[in-house]
């Protein structure tokens, strides 16, 4: 094989060091693959015949990438846990024997170093690594419900502490160069320019070598002793389970992992690790969360419009300046580096937008995530006006007003009027349908929805909606700018709710009617967290906001019917003025202490509701969740999601369907069609027609189907 068909290859120097270059062939990023191990065999045979070897620099020769992580489509091939286990052991040797190089080996990171990357670099005596914006340093894998199965979970305690270690392992954070510096992960954080250099240099010094953790008097009697370091384990599984509520293994396993080497030595933990790795890569779990990362990856590839181009975005107008519009003006900024302006009928509404964005990148700057002249440089990005002046220029419009379809409408004719012939009107409307909206506008072709979650910073999704004349250039263009501000974009068709919202409204007017009858607020809640949402279906009302709920539930029953009818008593909320968070007083209070933890009892008064807890947890979570489940299967019919992937991202990413459960439609496929049709029926026959199962599930059922073909 010739060197440019290598991964790694091997440059002897004159002065007797070794740089070790990583390349693979044909990929944007370096990950590792287990048909690498000859190669690297092949390379460390050569290093340890060298007589007047100096030392060793990894490098990486991709710009902005070290090694990303290992190639986790290895696992897929894997039909049993000695197959995982195997494929750790082979990463674990192979680290082992960069460790016991007798001359000094040291790192030298650019761009991502994360999971078996990170993992390599942890096995090498010394870490250098560039300052780069690029350069990410973790060991992500347990947000594919594995541990990091290549030495990670011993070497990174070893060299940082176990109380420092174990947050990372446990959560996948993910941390900047002066982070990971800070935390004794690397040793030097230099410019790109003379990363070379600065890894040689530590080389020459003779100085690099494996580095093991000092403790503190009061670390040492935690950390150095048994009864020490069950209390750490101890306390780190209880704050895991809060959040988990047991549906990941994978943290209960890393914490026992981690445990087991540091009573048992270096080999004992590597052998465990190996043994945990193989047993997690099996988990449906896993399957799942490894379902989901496979999937993002392919849309990440698609333009939305099978085979057009997206125009450039160079210059993007958003279109109020409320919570939306910050928002999308700071993800358009920060995140997609393009220059966005703000118009708002008022000045204080440009203040709000741009205090916005300044307040968001404050933060990462006292974090250290960013550089104050990188702040600096993106607020210069941003900028307001009251009229339409510098709208000429812009190629994409967002706009993010009031849910009033005339404003929505008047707002397309103004651009038509000002902006470029070919710049695109977006609507952030989450209800209104965006046929509606185009329909008096001129050039219909260039009106699409593009519907972001709030908080906009945060949540990962974005809805883009095309109508029956949106144009595959202009879907193209909104996909591709979405991408470019760290959204992970599901395209969908026009109808009432779209498709988030409109899976959403079911569940959550089931979960009102279990209120209404008598169950508990945080019991109802607390049952949908135990199954695995972030929160539960009140709290998210008084998070959403109960009036846009309210304005949201007629819209949907006029367009789909009375399975999306809710409960009228919730009227009596709007009429004494509960929103919910926005103005303190909804399901949930908001005052002292404990604001937004304790459900405000007056609301049972109002509602005219006697609490008291009869239900089973279980059942209160089957019986919200399985109309969710039901709808997500018309949208499915009647096209308004393109496929049960798109249907899974959508679910997950924007409402926080449980992870490891892979979404709506890979859950009915665990499930089985025929239970889902089964439980739907008869919950129809006890509470009435909205649980009439979807004529596709039916169908599905009679004739054994399922939504993936790779179950």
């Amino acid at each position: 094989m010739s060197d440019t068909q290598r991964a790694f290859t091997l440059e002897r120097r004159e002065d007797g060091i070794a740089i070790i270059h990583i390349d693979v062939p044909g990929e944007s990023m370096n990950t590792l693959k287990a048909s690498f191990a000859a190669e690297v065999d092949a390379v460390l045979i050569e290093l340890e015949q060298i007589n007047d070897l100096v030392g060793v620099v990894l490098i990486s020769d991709k710009p902005g990438s070290f090694v990303a992580g290992a190639d986790i489509s290895m696992i897929a091939e894997c039909t049993n846990a000695a197959d995982a286990e195997s494929l750790a052991r082979q990463g674990q040797a192979m680290f082992d024997r960069i460790e016991q190089l007798q001359v000094p080996v040291v790192a030298a990171i650019d761009g991502a170093c994360l999971g078996g990357g990170l993992e390599l670099a942890l096995a090498c005596h010394y870490r250098v690594c560039t300052d780069s914006s690029r350069t990410l340093i973790g060991l992500p894998e347990v947000q594919l419900g594995l541990l990091p199965g290549s030495g990670g979970t011993q070497r990174l305690p070893r060299l940082i502490g176990i109380q420092k270690a174990l947050p990372l392992i446990l959560t996948g954070k993910q941390l900047r160069p002066k982070q990971a510096k800070k935390l004794g992960i690397v040793d030097e954080v230099v410019p790109a320019s003379i990363l070379l250099e600065a890894a040689v240099k530590q080389v020459q010094s003779g100085q690099a070598k494996v580095r093991k953790v000092q403790h503190s008097l009061v670390n040492k009697a935690l950390e150095g002793t048994s009864a020490g370091r069950g209390l750490i384990f101890k306390k780190a599984r209880e704050q895991a389970q809060a959040k988990a509520k047991g549906n990941y293994p994978a943290l209960d396993k890393i914490i026992d992992t981690i445990a087991h080497g540091a009573d048992n030595g270096f080999a004992a933990g590597l052998d465990y690790e190996a043994r945990q790795f193989g047993a997690l890569a099996m988990s449906p779990e896993s399957k799942q969360l490894r379902g989901i990362f496979f999937a993002t990856t392919a849309m990440k590839k698609e333009t939305g419009a099978g085979d057009v181009k997206p125009r450039a975005v160079n210059r993007v107008g958003v279109l109020g300046g409320g919570l939306m519009g910050g928002g999308i003006a700071y993800v358009t900024a920060d995140k997609a580096g393009v220059p966005a302006r703000i118009k708002d009928i008022a000045e204080p509404g440009i203040v709000h937008a741009l205090k916005y964005s300044y307040d968001l990148l404050n933060k990462k700057v006292k974090r250290k995530q960013m550089r104050r002249a990188e702040l600096e440089k993106t607020m210069l990005q941003l900028s307001g006006t009251l009229d339409y002046s510098g709208f000429d220029q812009v190629d994409v419009v967002i706009e993010a007003v009031f849910e009033d379809l005339e404003l929505k409408q008047k707002m397309v004719a103004d651009i038509e009027a000002v902006a470029p012939e070919h710049a695109i009107f977006a609507t952030n409307t989450s209800s209104l349908p965006i046929t509606q909206i185009a329909a008096k506008a001129a050039r219909p072709e260039q009106v699409i929805g593009l519907h972001y979650f709030s908080p906009v910073d945060k949540m990962p999704l974005a809805e883009i909606i095309t109508h029956e004349k949106t144009s595959a250039e202009t879907i193209a263009t909104t996909v591709a700018l979405a991408k470019k501000q760290g959204k992970t974009p599901i395209v969908v068709k026009d109808g009432a709710g779209f498709y988030v919202n409109r899976i959403l409204a079911p569940y959550m007017n089931e979960a009102a009617r279990l209120v209404l009858a008598g169950e508990p607020i945080e019991v109802v809640d607390k049952a949908l967290v135990q199954f695995g949402f972030p929160v539960g279906p009140m709290k998210l009302m008084d998070e959403v906001g109960i009036d846009v709920a309210a304005k949201v539930a007629p819209i949907l029953a006029a367009e789909l019917g009375e399975r999306f009818t809710a409960p009228e008593a919730f009227g009596k909320l709007l009429d004494d003025e509960r929103k919910g968070k926005k103005n303190k007083k909804g399901f949930y209070s908001y005052q002292g202490k404990k604001a937004g933890k304790l459900v405000d009892s007056s609301v049972y008064t109002l509602l005219g509701v006697t609490p008291e807890a009869r239900m089973d947890r279980q059942e209160i979570a089957r019986r919200t969740v399985f109309l969710m489940l039901n709808e997500a299967a018309y949208c499915l019919a009647e096209g308004i999601i393109r496929s049960p992937r798109d249907g899974d991202i959508g679910a997950i990413f924007g409402i926080g369907f449980p992870p490891f459960l892979g979404g709506p439609f890979r859950y009915m496929d665990q499930l089985g069609c025929a239970e889902v049709v089964g439980q739907l029926r008869a919950y129809a026959a006890q509470f009435g027609e909205r649980f009439t199962p979807a004529p596709l599930l039916v169908e599905m059922a009679e004739s054994g189907q399922r939504f993936y073909t790779d179950n």
